[in-house]
């Protein structure tokens, strides 16, 4: 966004599978940004499918390792709901439930009374069906990142330390029979104690928690080795491969792993920002340089 503006519009024109296509944002300052696609409302993620899919490295993205629990689940649910429509609906479904399940409880003021009851019974019904389903979800989705990380992993990080993945619930045996249980403290403390968002994804690198015992280079490289193994997962039922985006992806790499990890580039359109010269091991297409707000481009030799 422009230095003194109110908001930022995005246009990019698209092709995957021999059909084109128009996507346009528009950014407000605070506010949420409003999509169209071919000039319609985009109202799901899942409405961008067939136009466009990226997958996104960020600096930030180290907090999938050092950050909290939520930070991780929110990277399983994003995984999911861009895989397909049912499975974006249940990531909704069960946070539309959790929302409306917290408020009833706040509202009860730590009451029990008939009607707090029986209200909460349709939520604990609701939230013990697509709660249970989603975490099977993130589960199966762990199993399949697993070794695909530990592999891109090694590569990144030239050795073979091992990265185990797993998926920690928070409650045991059936959901349902757990929220009946925990009713209530639940009550007493106005909040929901057990559920897929108290659930945890552990990382741990050769056994120890990555999340405490990682260097920070070796925390950074389990986040690309996360977010490697997601476009690996991507490219599978794409009918393109989705696009790369590296955001300044080498500040923080030296130069054996900066080298690794584009010699592991996979194939299809990757486009990565630096604010420091690229290794020489990168071959540009192009390069577009940010000059005082305006773009110089330079196209080089393939």
């Amino acid at each position: 966004m422009r230095r003194g503006t109110s908001r930022a519009i995005l246009r990019a024109d698209t092709e995957v599978a021999d059909r084109q296509f128009l996507i346009e944002a528009e950014i407000p300052f605070e506010k949420s940004a409003r999509v169209q696609l071919n000039r319609q409302a985009v109202r799901r993620r899942s409405d961008l499918t067939p136009a466009l899919q990226v997958t996104v490295f960020s600096p930030g993205d180290r907090r999938l390792v050092e950050g909290g629990p939520a930070e991780r689940r929110g990277y399983l649910d994003d995984v999911l709901a861009e895989r397909h429509p049912r499975l974006e609906a249940l990531v909704n479904e069960v946070e539309l439930v959790l929302r409306q399940r917290a408020a009833l409880l706040r509202q009860s003021g730590g009451r029990a009374d008939e009607s707090v009851l029986s209200t909460i019974d349709v939520w604990d019904e609701r939230l013990a069906k697509s709660g249970g389903e989603l975490a099977d979800e993130r589960d199966a989705l762990v199993g399949e990142l697993q070794p695909l990380v530990d592999e891109s992993y090694a590569h990144l990080a030239g050795r073979h330390s091992h990265v185990t993945l797993s998926y920690r619930r928070s409650w045991t045996g059936d959901l349902a029979h757990a929220l009946r249980n925990a009713r209530a403290d639940d009550l007493r403390r106005q909040m929901t104690s057990v559920g897929p968002h108290r659930d945890e994804l552990e990382i741990e690198l050769q056994g120890s928690p990555a999340r405490t015992h990682a260097s920070q280079g070796e925390q950074r490289c389990i986040a690309l080795a996360l977010r490697t193994a997601t476009h690996d997962l991507r490219r599978r039922t794409a009918a393109e491969p989705p696009v790369l985006l590296l955001d300044d992806v080498f500040s923080e790499l030296d130069t054996y792993r900066s080298t690794a990890l584009v010699d592991r580039l996979p194939q299809g359109q990757v486009l990565l920002t630096t604010a420091v010269d690229p290794p020489d091991v990168v071959g540009a297409l192009q390069v577009v340089e940010v000059v005082d707000g305006g773009l110089i481009t330079q196209p080089c030799e393939p």
